[in-house]
């Protein structure tokens, strides 16, 4: 396991380099997927490719699910499965440059075994699983207190807060503040390091896969809104955070269903 920690966290390096290259050079074309404000760069598909070329080339047996170049789908997560985000938060890559991440999540036989987030401008790494512990760059992450909904910040979906679905408005109220940084990685980063003490939002396997066996690793729970196991196929209303917050957005949620 060791060989293959530290070939993930060199090849999510290299990719981060160069990444950074190209915004030095602005070799950057922008594309749009479902709406305008649903984009997908060179870069992402750039990114995922030359991801998977490394896996592959590590593990030629290695299943893939990815977000970009027909990737996005896969029947089960028998075998061993490498999940990919080349670039979570692309739209904040896109206008501010910054706030973005490279994520892979690896899974065997339908388990999260380990989890690698990397913040690309800020040179920040997590990474860990369950049976090593989690680690932010090589310093060991130690377990986060276990916050309630009002001693602490809460990462938000701006159009789950906006319309109050599943009652986002009353948990944003109950939680010292809302934060809305437009990428699940960061959030998921800042719950492991005790900035968040939950985030509720609509993602897919690709944004919840890599931070939430982090987050798990360190104590916090995640499902979707209304606390079903998480489907890891397609977009899930999903919330997390650490166990008395978990239970208290889970109540609020269910709330709004009566």
């Amino acid at each position: 396991m060791q060989i293959m920690i530290s070939e993930i966290k060199n090849w999510m390096k290299d990719a981060g380099e160069i990444i950074k290259e190209a915004l030095k050079k602005e070799g950057l074309t922008v594309d749009t997927k479902t709406s305008r404000k649903d984009l997908v760069t060179n870069l992402d598909k750039q990114t995922q490719d030359y991801l998977i070329k490394q896996i592959l080339a590590f593990d030629p047996n290695a299943k893939i699910l990815g977000e970009e170049n027909g990737k996005d789908q896969l029947t089960d997560l028998s075998g061993r499965v490498f999940i990919i985000d080349p670039i979570d938060g692309t739209m904040n890559f896109v206008l501010e440059h910054e706030n973005f991440c490279i994520m892979i999540a690896v899974y065997e036989e339908g388990q999260g075994v380990l989890g690698f987030v990397y913040d690309v401008m800020k040179e920040d790494f997590l990474w860990g699983g369950r049976d090593i512990g989690v680690f932010l760059n090589e310093e060991r992450v130690p377990k986060p207190k276990d916050c309630a909904l009002n001693e602490g910040l809460l990462g938000m979906n701006a159009v789950m807060y906006a319309n109050n679905i599943g009652n986002a408005r009353i948990m944003g109220e109950r939680s010292m503040g809302v934060r809305m940084s437009g990428c699940a990685g960061v959030e998921l980063m800042g719950m492991a390091l005790g900035k968040r003490v939950g985030y509720v939002s609509n993602l897919a396997p690709w944004d919840y896969a890599a931070g939430g066996i982090l987050i798990q690793a360190l104590g916090m729970k995640m499902s979707n809104l209304y606390g079903k196991p998480l489907q890891m196929n397609g977009r899930e209303q999903f919330i997390a955070g650490t166990p008395q917050v978990y239970e208290e957005l889970l109540t609020l949620s269910m709330e709004s269903l009566k």
